[in-house]
């Protein structure tokens, strides 16, 4: 199977979501989405992300390379580990059960989307009335993880804007807190992803999400399927990330694979490549 969201990997099914800071796909923070308590990756299980101690630093890093290059994106290579995606993602392949979905002038020049679970929807049943939820109960710590994830790098990413407009600041200035705050992420839809070489299912095309009014999303890479057959049945070409960023825009693709997680700030253009080949 192949991957999800915003991301993706033919043979991938990556794990797509919009987070916010009042949003998952943001749609726009506000002083709900913040909590005046400190936001570690101490929270975050061992076995989830692999190396806790190293992560919270390679983020600050990152960030800083993309700041000083005027960019807005950052991927981080297995910042979930691998093992621990190996480990849930028979169960996964259980419950993933695509749900047709139209869209009013489609989802990057896809107006039937046919290839994508959704976890969580928006209030109205946007963009569908019946949420996964098998999905979502063994998604449950997985997408914890990587709400912690994206406040740490959110956090990172916004720490030098003005404090009247940082939601971190602005929640808390009336609450103690140690220097840091720690947003509460809310995640407005989540969904995993499909890619096949059939044309409408190769690839998520150039697009912003939430049309640019959230605050960030999330793309975690999942493993090639190598449950439901030999994986030589599941081996792909293509796939990927291209992000749209920086001076010009330069154009940056990545290879993502199993566990990697690109992390997006509002209104950065980018796509899940084509598949060409695989399922």
């Amino acid at each position: 199977m192949g991957k999800s969201e915003l991301s993706e990997k033919e043979n991938e099914l990556e794990n797509g979501h919009n987070v916010v800071v009042k949003d998952a796909t943001v749609m726009k923070s506000d002083d709900k989405a913040v909590m005046s308590v400190v936001s570690l990756l101490e929270e975050v299980p061992l076995e989830i992300v692999g190396r806790r101690d190293t992560l919270r630093k390679e983020i600050a890093k990152g960030v800083v390379r993309k700041k000083l290059a005027k960019m807005r994106h950052l991927v981080i290579p297995q910042a979930i580990s691998p093992a621990y995606l190996d480990s849930l993602f028979p169960s996964i392949l259980e419950h993933f059960d695509p749900q047709t979905v139209v869209y009013n002038g489609g989802i990057a020049n896809v107006k039937e989307w046919k290839i994508s679970c959704y976890l969580e929807v928006m209030e109205g049943g946007i963009p569908c009335t019946h949420p996964n939820l098998p999905l979502l109960h063994t998604c449950h710590d997985l997408l914890a993880s990587c709400n912690t994830l994206f406040i740490e790098w959110y956090r990172q990413q916004h720490s030098c804007n003005n404090k009247n407009n940082n939601p971190i600041h602005r929640s808390n200035q009336h609450e103690p807190h140690d220097g840091e705050g720690r947003m509460e992420v809310k995640r407005l839809m989540t969904f995993i992803t499909r890619y096949t070489p059939a044309p409408g299912e190769q690839a998520l095309l150039k697009h912003v999400d939430g049309a640019g009014k959230v605050d960030g999303s999330l793309v975690l890479a999942l493993p090639v399927d190598r449950w439901s057959g030999p994986e030589s049945e599941h081996t792909f070409q293509g796939g990927g990330l291209t992000f749209w960023d920086g001076v010009g825009p330069q154009e940056l693709p990545y290879d993502t694979r199993s566990g990697d997680v690109a992390f997006i700030d509002r209104a950065v253009w980018h796509q899940a490549n084509p598949i060409t080949q695989g399922t």
